[in-house]
């Protein structure tokens, strides 16, 4: 049976907190619009967290358009509460769940969309489908036969690798919460560390996320940024959500063993770069610059600094079998997957190519990507302003394309 088509004036594509947030926005001026879900309201929070997770972020900025967080201001929500948080957001969004969007195409007045559930016509659409692949990388295909892989989105807790040791492969936040978890579980735990941004979890006895805020370094533009490609692509603060610092040198300290970016494996020996020095020295020196700049908007008095990483002696060569490796864990970044797209607006790389979140195309746009607009776009508290911004530009479009 063919589903007919049915028509509205904008589809959003994904009920993450984007999603929506851009609802609320379009409800606010008064556009009519639906929101398409391949599962449930917060999907990727439901199925693609693991079970100890904690936002990075304090509770206070959790803040979306007409919502602010009235819990402890300064914890940090689990994976469960971000559901529990969306799922009362969502109340009275025009949500249709258990409808995956399969393409969006260019139509006469606007756009296609087709699910499973049929067919949508729209005059704009909003992407808001989130981060929901995890690609292994092709050194993966190397792995030999009876060492597991898993990708931070398929892990859930220790209890799922099997007994023996770890490799870990990324030091970003995902990653070396991993390692963490993963060695307090008693498997022994070798971290592998490309380049990563170090941060203490408070300064000036405050959160570090309270001075990137009030000096506003969390508001600089995209337009405005020296490299946006390179910042969008950087690695997330190396943050648990908690009241400690979790870093290399508190990963050393409890006994995992850090080696450099793993650069190949061959007949089941792992090959890492010798660069691990010249990485942690770069990350170390961006810290300072950034503690710097708050000292400088907190009056100019240095706050107390962190100790230097410790650099160790790393191998530059591991018997993945002889090391004892019994499983690999993949925190090598997670993007998202527009390949569904069947408009010409996706780089060689498959990514989306988009102007503060406005895309290469009349009428469609993208929300909830790092630096969309500003900084704080990585976070959830950036909904807010992107939104706000991509609504007002979304209602310049349609007043041009009246009667077109």
């Amino acid at each position: 049976m063919t589903l007919s088509s049915r028509s509205t004036t904008v589809v959003v594509v994904g009920a993450g907190h984007s999603g929506l947030a851009m609802s609320r926005r379009l409800a606010e001026r008064s556009i009519d619009h639906v929101v398409l879900e391949r599962g449930q309201v917060a999907h990727s929070w439901r199925t693609q967290r693991w079970d100890s997770l904690r936002l990075l972020t304090p509770n206070w900025m959790t803040r979306l358009p007409g919502h602010t967080h009235t819990g402890d201001p300064d914890g940090y929500l689990s994976a469960g509460e971000v559901v529990t948080l969306l799922d009362d957001y969502s109340a009275g969004a025009p949500v249709q769940t258990s409808t995956t969007v399969t393409a969006v195409r260019p139509a006469d007045d606007g756009f296609v969309v087709e699910t499973d559930q049929g067919p949508w016509r729209a005059r704009a659409v909003v992407l808001a489908a989130g981060i929901t692949t995890a690609p292994l990388p092709k050194v993966a295909e190397a792995v030999p036969a009876g060492i597991a892989s898993v990708t931070s989105l398929d892990y859930k807790s220790p209890a799922q690798l099997p007994e023996g040791g770890v490799l870990v492969v990324g030091a970003a936040a995902s990653g070396i919460q991993l390692a963490d978890e993963i060695h307090r579980s008693g498997r022994p735990v070798t971290l592998s560390t490309g380049e990563h941004v170090r941060v203490p979890r408070r300064y000036r006895g405050k959160d570090i996320l309270y001075w990137l805020d009030a000096s506003g370094i969390l508001d600089d533009r995209w337009d405005e940024v020296d490299d946006v490609v390179r910042a969008r692509n950087l690695s997330s603060f190396q943050l648990v959500g908690g009241d400690r610092t979790l870093d290399l040198n508190a990963l050393q300290a409890a006994g995992v063993n850090l080696v450099g970016k793993l650069g190949g494996i061959r007949d089941g020996v792992a090959q890492f770069s010798g660069s691990l020095p010249n990485v942690i020295s770069l990350a170390d020196l961006k810290l300072n610059r950034l503690l710097n700049s708050i000292d400088e908007f907190a009056g100019g008095e240095k706050g107390e600094r962190p100790e230097p990483t410790v650099v160790p002696k790393a191998p530059l060569m591991l018997d993945l079998h002889k090391a004892g490796i019994r499983s690999v864990v993949w925190a090598t970044g997670i993007k998202p997957d527009f390949s569904w797209l069947e408009l010409p607006v996706l780089d060689h790389k498959g990514g989306i190519r988009h102007e503060g979140g406005v895309v290469d195309w009349p009428g469609l746009y993208v929300v909830g990507l790092p630096v969309l607009r500003r900084r704080r776009s990585t976070f959830i508290d950036g909904a807010a302003a992107d939104t706000a911004d991509l609504a007002d530009h979304l209602v310049g479009h349609l007043s041009t394309t009246v009667d077109a």
